[in-house]
C-alpha cells in the first residue's frame, strides 16, 4: 500500500518546513521547547470536538507526595450512584513532550464515541523526571481510581488502560503491574495505539521507516536519552514490555498500528507474543498511515475511523464486564 496523499502532502510539508528552517527538529531544541511546539502544533493537525457536558480539572496524587493534574471527560455528569466505566489515559509523546492540552480532542472523542469517561493524566515528563517516574505515576493514578474513583462517579470495575505511542507503552506496562498487583483495579481491556514496547530499535520497520514518516531515529533517540537513566533501562520491562518474560492473564488488547511507522514490527510482535501467552488480541493496522495519526483528524478520515473503532471497543469491553458483574 502506498502512503494515503493526504498524509504523503503533509509529510511534503513537514520537509519542506525543516529545510526553509521554520520547523526545527527536536534533538535541536531543549525539552521545553520542544512541548511548547509540540502543543503549538496540535490543534492544526487534529479536530477538537466541542466540550463534553463535564469535564473536570483533578490533582492525582503520587507516591512520593507530588500531585499531578489529570482531566476527566464525560458525556455528562457521573455520580456515586450510577458510576460510568473509565478509561484512563495516557498521552504520547516520547515521555518528554505532549500535555493533557495536546490529546485533549483525542480524549473527548474516545469519551463521546465510548459513552464512558476518560481520565487523562499529566504524568510527569523527562528529563525533570526520569525513567520509572512516568510509569510510577501512572500506576499511581490507577491506584486513585481504586480508592477514589467512586466519589467522583468512576467505575473501578469497569476500567480500561490505553494511550498512544508512549502513552500505549505505559498502558502496556500499566496492565502487567495490574496483573501482579491485585489490590490495582483490573482492567478489562487494554488500548495501545503505535506504542513503543522493544528495549532496541533494530526492526526492520524502524530501517524502513526511521527517516521521512514524520516519527525520525534521531527523536526516538533524543526522546530516550531524556528519559532513561542508564543503558540497563532499556531491558526493565516497565519501559520495554516487549522483555517481559511472561504475558499470561493480561485483559484482552486492542493494538491500533500504522503501516508506515518505525513502531509498526515491534506492534506485531507484541500482538504475537500475547497471542502465544492465550491473551485475546485485536490487531487493526491501518494503510497508508504514519505514526501519530490518530491525532490528525484535520488530515485524514482514518483518525476519525480509527478513534470510533476504539470508542467502540471500549463500549463493548464494559459492556460484557457489567454483565459479568450483574
Amino acid at each position: 500500500m502506498n502512503l494515503d496523499p493526504d498524509i504523503a502532502a503533509l509529510l511534503e510539508m513537514v520537509q519542506a518546513g525543516t529545510e526553509s528552517g521554520v520547523r526545527i527538529p527536536f534533538p535541536q531544541l531543549t525539552a521545553v521547547q520542544a512541548r511548547a511546539d509540540f502543543d503549538a502544533s496540535s490543534p492544526l493537525l487534529d479536530v477538537d470536538p466541542p466540550a463534553l457536558g463535564y469535564e473536570r480539572q483533578l490533582s492525582l496524587p503520587t507516591r512520593d507526595g507530588a500531585m499531578i493534574e489529570a482531566r476527566l471527560y464525560a458525556k455528562a455528569e457521573p455520580s456515586s450512584r450510577n458510576p460510568l466505566p473509565v478509561l484512563l489515559y495516557m498521552h504520547g509523546g516520547g515521555f518528554v513532550v505532549g500535555s493533557l492540552d495536546s490529546h485533549q480532542p483525542l480524549c473527548r472523542g474516545l469519551a463521546e464515541d465510548s459513552g464512558a469517561a476518560v481520565l487523562s493524566v499529566g504524568y510527569r515528563l523527562a528529563p525533570e523526571h526520569r525513567f520509572p517516574t512516568a510509569f510510577e505515576d501512572a500506576v499511581d493514578a490507577l491506584t486513585w481510581i481504586g480508592r477514589e474513583g467512586l466519589a467522583a462517579g468512576l467505575d473501578a470495575g469497569r476500567i480500561a488502560v490505553g494511550g498512544d505511542s508512549a502513552g500505549g507503552t505505559l498502558a502496556a506496562a500499566l496492565a502487567i503491574e495490574a496483573r501482579a498487583n491485585r489490590s490495582l483495579p483490573q482492567p478489562v481491556l487494554q488500548v495501545l495505539a503505535y506504542p513503543g514496547l522493544s528495549s532496541r530499535q533494530t526492526s526492520d520497520s524502524y530501517a524502513r521507516y526511521g527517516a521521512g514518516y514524520l516519527l525520525e531515529r534521531s527523536t526516538v533517540d533524543w526522546f530516550f536519552r531524556q528519559y532513561l537513566r542508564h543503558d540497563a533501562d532499556r531491558d526493565d520491562w516497565r519501559f520495554a514490555p516487549l522483555a517481559a518474560q511472561d504475558l499470561s492473564g493480561l485483559p484482552p488488547a486492542l493494538i491500533v498500528l500504522a503501516e508506515f511507522d518505525p513502531l509498526v514490527d515491534e506492534g506485531r510482535d507484541y500482538a504475537a507474543k500475547l497471542r502465544a501467552a492465550g491473551v485475546a488480541v485485536d490487531l487493526q493496522i491501518y494503510p497508508g498511515m504514519i505514526h501519530e495519526f490518530l491525532r490528525m483528524g484535520n488530515v485524514v478520515a482514518d483518525a476519525l475511523r480509527a478513534r470510533a473503532a476504539i470508542g467502540q471497543a471500549l463500549a463493548s469491553a464494559f459492556h460484557a464486564a457489567g454483565e459479568r458483574a450483574a
